[in-house]
C-alpha cells in the first residue's frame, strides 16, 4: 500500500472514531488505541482492514478533539442557518471535524483535504448528495482557515 493510499485510510478511520467517540461517549485516547490495535490492518472474515498513517489518524483525531469548538464554529458558518451543526447527520459531522482538524493543524494544502474528504463522503453515502454538500462546506471552511492557499 502506497502513502496516499495509507493517508486515505488514516482519514476514513479518523471518521469512524470521530463518530464513535461522540456515539459511544469514549475518549479520544481509548478509541485511538483500539482503532490502532484492532483496526488498522486486521483481517475479519477474510477481509483485510487497510494499513493507515498512524501520524495523520492521530493529527486529525487528537486535533478534531482539541479544536472542536473552533472547528464546529466554522462548520456552523459554512452551514445555511436553519442546519446547526448540532441537526446534521452524525457522519458528516464526524467528517467535519477531521477535515477541519486537517485544515486548522494540519500541513496538506486545503484542496487536497477537500478532495480526499469528499472521497470518505462518497464511501459512506455512494448514492446521496452529501457529497457535493461535503465539498461546499468544505471549501467555505478552507477558504476561512486558509484563505492564502486560494
Amino acid at each position: 500500500m502506497n502513502k496516499r493510499q495509507m493517508r486515505s485510510a488514516a482519514r476514513l478511520y479518523a471518521v469512524q472514531a470521530l463518530f464513535q467517540m461522540e456515539h459511544s461517549g469514549q475518549g479520544v485516547d481509548e478509541v485511538r488505541k483500539e482503532f490502532e490495535t484492532h483496526r488498522f490492518g486486521a483481517v475479519y472474515d477474510g477481509d483485510e482492514m487497510a494499513e493507515a498513517d498512524r501520524d495523520l489518524f492521530r493529527l486529525a483525531l487528537e486535533e478534531a478533539v482539541n479544536w472542536q469548538a473552533k472547528i464546529d464554529q466554522m462548520t456552523d458558518r459554512a452551514l445555511v442557518a436553519k442546519w446547526p451543526i448540532a441537526r446534521i447527520d452524525p457522519t458528516l459531522r464526524a467528517l467535519f471535524r477531521a477535515a477541519g482538524a486537517e485544515l486548522v493543524a494540519g500541513d496538506a494544502p486545503p484542496k487536497v483535504v477537500i478532495t480526499e474528504y469528499v472521497d470518505v463522503a462518497k464511501a459512506f453515502f455512494p448514492e446521496g448528495r452529501e457529497p457535493k454538500f461535503v465539498n461546499a462546506v468544505l471549501d467555505h471552511m478552507a477558504r476561512e482557515a486558509k484563505p492564502e492557499a486560494f
